[in-house]
């Protein structure tokens, strides 16, 4: 495409690319956003090198004066888009692209690989905190994903509101809390289980967590105990009925007096599994193959679409495509979330604007960035701006990267969920939460 427009002469016409869902995961009331800064890292480098322009060049995929042009490649545009940890309907543009057509085409899979494996993550994630009512979870997937899906995993999983990671890279990079248990072979490694706790316990002291099910547990649970003392941090388990079970392990750890010991649970869980247990003694959860997957929606469904472009009088020209299963809506775009009485009522989505209306740079900007407004909101209601500035003139904004951009997500997305109507929450196939309404 960049090929061929550059020798049409349409290449650097000024155009407009969103990025959206037209639907969310099957039965899923609303979507999180998640991958804006790792988007904005990968974009801050994104360049052809000698090795790739001379492969370009030599399998005949681009002619030399493309080459040459792809060598000089810097992305010189603006982009705006929801802030991270944000909650998403069908239609939202949650990244808005302007710059000239060849520029900003070339980010389709870049922003399409990040975007929409992420935000499926953090989408399956968050409802696996709504599920905990409050319990702390821990994603534990890095052995059910590619080895940079599970830092990717870990970080949108954060964001949605786990507490913890076992990947430590994802720590190391994004400033998730790492943690992390022993694994079924490290008990069978030594000669018997008590040795195999009194190794742990003598390494990372009596507040370990303890895995009691590689045996027999009511025996593994009297002996973490005698090895531990009462002052035992934790035990896991990761196998059998694990509602009796956990009953039956908080009826003994009590009686044997270990009454701060804590029970984490991990044996395949998401989000139905996790909200069958609420009325179990369980003292938080670890989740790995669910999360990871998005719970059985790997992608979002996103998708990438040029949606206004200048026409030669210079005034911008709305394009969509017309096809009757996938139509787009055409034009440059201001949504905004409108509320009543700090509770989402709808998206409205106004189109024809000449720049995005944004609200602040995404610190709790669910929480403190609403306007009054009347008309299409609605007399009455409050109407919050949701795009936000990332990058300006190919300058990216730092606040929306590295830890800081996490922790600001991560503070983002519990404010934005707490708008939600309460039927968001709910787990049951249902339609999107809030209606999206173009204006």
């Amino acid at each position: 495409m960049v090929e061929a427009a550059l020798k049409a002469g349409t290449a650097h016409r000024d155009s407009v690319f969103e990025v959206f869902a037209r639907r969310l995961p099957e039965g899923r009331r609303y979507g999180v956003v998640a991958g804006t800064g790792r988007f904005l890292e990968l974009l801050a480098d994104f360049r052809f090198g000698d090795d790739e322009l001379r492969w370009l060049r030599d399998a005949g995929v681009v002619e030399a004066a493309t080459a040459d042009w792809l060598a000089d490649y810097r992305f010189s545009g603006d982009v705006w888009g929801y802030a991270e940890g944000e909650v998403y309907l069908p239609g939202s543009p949650l990244l808005v692209i302007e710059s000239t057509f060849a520029e900003a085409v070339l980010l389709e899979t870049l922003a399409l690989s990040v975007f929409n494996y992420d935000s499926a993550v953090a989408g399956a994630a968050a409802r696996m905190v709504s599920a905990a009512d409050g319990r702390p979870l821990a994603e534990m997937g890095s052995r059910r994903t590619g080895e940079r899906s599970a830092v990717a995993a870990a970080r949108a999983a954060y964001i949605a509101g786990f507490g913890a990671t076992s990947n430590l890279e994802a720590g190391r990079t994004w400033g998730v809390p790492t943690m992390g248990t022993a694994a079924h072979a490290f008990t069978l490694l030594h000669d018997s289980e008590e040795e195999a706790f009194r190794a742990q316990v003598d390494s990372l002291g009596s507040g370990t967590t303890l895995l009691v099910d590689t045996y027999d547990i009511t025996e593994a649970v009297a002996t973490a105990v005698r090895v531990a003392g009462t002052g035992l941090g934790a035990v896991r388990i990761d196998s059998g009925d694990l509602p009796s079970l956990v009953a039956q392990v908080r009826a003994q750890l009590d009686d044997l007096g270990a009454t701060g010991t804590t029970i984490t649970v991990t044996n395949d869980l998401d989000e139905y599994t996790i909200a069958a247990l609420r009325a179990a003694p369980v003292d938080s959860y670890g989740v790995g193959t669910s999360v990871v997957s998005g719970s059985g929606h790997p992608a979002a469904g996103m998708v990438f679409k040029l949606v206004a472009r200048r026409g030669d009088d210079g005034a911008w020209v709305s394009v969509a495509k017309k096809s009757s299963d996938k139509a787009t809506v055409g034009g440059r775009k201001a949504p905004v979330r409108v509320l009543v009485d700090g509770v989402a009522t709808h998206e409205l989505i106004r189109i024809g604007s000449d720049s995005p209306v944004t609200g602040q740079h995404g610190d709790r900007q669910a929480a403190d960035g609403r306007a009054a407004g009347e008309g299409a909101a609605g007399e009455g209601a409050a109407e919050r701006p949701l795009l936000v500035k990332l990058v300006s003139g190919g300058e990216i904004d730092p606040r929306h990267t590295g830890a800081e951009g996490v922790a600001r997500a991560r503070l983002h997305r519990a404010v934005a969920i707490a708008e939600l109507p309460d039927q968001a929450l709910r787990l049951g196939r249902g339609e999107p939460v809030v209606p999206t309404v173009y204006a």
